[in-house]
């Protein structure tokens, strides 16, 4: 196993081609589903530490926090990166927001408006269970704007992250990549599986008849809003085993980069001791 998934899941800069991409692909990790799962369980423990320092240091007057954006095609794991990757972060310093379409409200305004709003707070952890891409997705899919008014929208995207980067947020992009077979083997276990009904929407059949508009979509928003203070990270996500393990390895890499420590007590600890046992 290599010691940075992050380079090697990180996008290079230029013209992006999703089909030279494997989807059933394992960068960076040597091993099998089994082998996956052992991993994942081994970066708990480091990854509830950096994430407690993270909201401690925010305590002292940090300004630090992380986003990590997830994007991708229905079925690739949204929700599952959040139940795996996340499940041993404190609840308490995670901030999830889920963007679907707009509200009457949020129509009003900027469609970055009402991702504005959910910016996590110093010392958290944001998860945006999509995002401010669907404006340049779905939208260009769709057909709902101009495409003069979707290559604004990019440099709009561009502009917005560099400031929250020069804020103090750590922008984690990550588009989950899976296949047109895979996807089609998820929607099938979900119409076999009572219980997966609830999650299973007619409408996702439609958008499988526009998948190839959707992977150009995303190879144009891939290449325009893949910058040095943002960058994308592309993961292989047909194997869920392997993409819970990629992403918790590249948020424990960021948090390990901004590397947090514990605020230095602002009181005199012996002197607080002694009135302890007084007390």
């Amino acid at each position: 196993m290599t010691d940075s998934v992050a380079e090697l899941l990180r996008l290079p800069l230029g013209p992006v081609d999703l089909a030279a991409i494997d989807p059933r692909g394992i960068p960076g990790f040597d091993g099998d589903k089994a082998a996956g799962k052992r991993a994942l369980a081994a970066l708990g423990a480091p990854l509830a530490d950096l994430q407690e320092r993270l909201y401690a240091e925010s305590k002292a007057g940090g300004t630090r926090r992380i986003l990590i954006v997830l994007q991708g095609m229905d079925t690739s794991g949204k929700g599952g990166v959040v139940r795996h990757s996340l499940a041993d972060l404190d609840p308490q310093g995670i901030a999830l927001a889920s963007f679907k379409a707009p509200t009457d409200q949020e129509r009003e305004h900027d469609f970055l408006w009402r991702i504005e709003q959910r910016l996590p707070a110093a010392g958290m952890v944001g998860v945006f269970d999509r995002s401010h891409y669907e404006d340049v997705l779905i939208a260009r899919v769709r057909a709902l704007v101009e495409e003069s008014e979707i290559e604004c929208r990019y440099d709009a995207i561009n502009e917005f992250e560099r400031r929250v980067v020069a804020d103090g947020v750590t922008v984690v992009k990550c588009m989950l990549h899976i296949s047109k077979e895979q996807q089609k083997e998820r929607l099938l276990a979900r119409l076999d599986d009572l219980t997966k009904h609830w999650k299973f929407n007619p409408g996702d059949i439609d958008e499988r008849s526009k998948w190839d508009d959707y992977q150009q979509a995303y190879e144009r928003a891939l290449e325009r809003c893949n910058t040095s203070p943002a960058p994308w990270y592309v993961i292989p996500s047909d194997r869920k085993w392997y993409r819970n393990w990629a992403i918790a390895k590249l948020l424990l890499e960021h948090l390990q980069v901004l590397g947090p420590q514990w605020p230095v007590a602002d009181f005199d600890v012996e002197e607080q001791k002694a009135r302890l046992a007084d007390s």
